[in-house]
């Protein structure tokens, strides 16, 4: 992906009353050295971020994005985000996103320079890449062990499973690792099993007419675009539902798909080697819905 519009916020304190917040924007080269090498997002992962999908230059489900945002800022005790500061720098950035086509916009708050006297944040803004064949023909997925069970994170809350940390280095491990396995992604599943979600994205089931996602416990993250799919399903009389899922349950499923801001919604073919139905026409309805503009 490459980034073709960069700008640092000084952040603002949460309940400023502050209202225009052009002067708090500096633009930054985003092809040029930015970030202090004492930089924590850097050194040690310590920062949190999102990623909102623009399509013909109209970001998508910002309010979401900006309630995950303080959701994971409060897990990671990172100072509170200004609501509308990052709303304005939202808008900014998609300003030099592609007019008509995909892109993509990243916002990035971190705990900044060790024993600095503030936080370090930035947001960028690019083309997204092409996802029109994942859309299409689907992905082939595994399940890897994610090596704690369903109730670890509420015993365990310092391990930041429901924040949208950018320590990223397990994630995209389980990606090589799936390759490795001749498939495309993974789905993680607790090692008492039940269903988590993938690295980069939420996952969809439809198993007797309803559709279903694992609950947002156990560490997982609450999907934007799962969100927003949910509420136009329900909107033609579908039922969804939000359940424990153990392992056992994707193999009754008739159809499922992998869900993200960017990728939208790629439908799978096979768990773990078995063939798994594709419901081409509702895929790419589907699809349509998630590329229309949506607040």
């Amino acid at each position: 992906m490459t980034w073709h519009f960069a700008l640092v916020i000084e952040p603002a304190a949460s309940d400023s009353s502050q209202t225009v917040f052009a002067d708090t924007f500096t633009v930054i080269d985003p092809a040029a050295p930015a970030l202090s090498v004492g930089e924590l997002s850097t050194q040690r992962g310590d920062g949190i971020f999102e990623s909102v999908g623009v399509v013909d230059g109209h970001p998508q489900e910002v309010d979401a994005h900006l309630d995950r945002l303080a959701h994971s800022a409060k897990i990671c005790d990172l100072p509170a985000p200004h609501r509308e500061q990052w709303r304005q720098a939202v808008t900014t950035a998609a300003e030099h996103t592609p007019r008509r086509g995909e892109g993509v916009i990243k916002l990035i708050l971190s705990r900044g320079v060790e024993h600095g006297p503030a936080p370090t944040a930035w947001v960028t803004s690019g083309s997204a890449p092409d996802f029109a064949l994942a859309r299409a023909h689907g992905v082939r997925v595994v399940t890897l062990d994610r090596g704690y069970g369903l109730d670890v994170p509420s015993r365990a809350p310092w391990l930041l499973l429901g924040a949208k940390t950018l320590s990223y280095a397990v994630n995209m491990a389980a990606l090589r690792e799936a390759k490795r396995r001749g498939a495309d992604d993974a789905i993680f599943v607790t090692s008492d099993g039940f269903v988590l979600e993938a690295p980069t994205a939420s996952l969809v089931l439809r198993v007797d007419g309803r559709f279903v996602t694992p609950a947002p416990n156990g560490g997982i993250l609450h999907g934007t675009t799962q969100l927003s799919l949910f509420e136009h399903l329900e909107a033609q009389g579908l039922h969804t539902a939000y359940e424990v899922v153990p392992v056992s349950l994707m193999a009754e499923a008739d159809a499922a798909w992998l869900l993200s801001s960017v990728r939208l919604a790629a439908p799978i073919t096979s768990i773990d080697g078995k063939d798994v139905p594709v419901d081409r026409e509702l895929t790419a309805s589907i699809n349509e819905y998630l590329l229309s503009p949506r607040d």
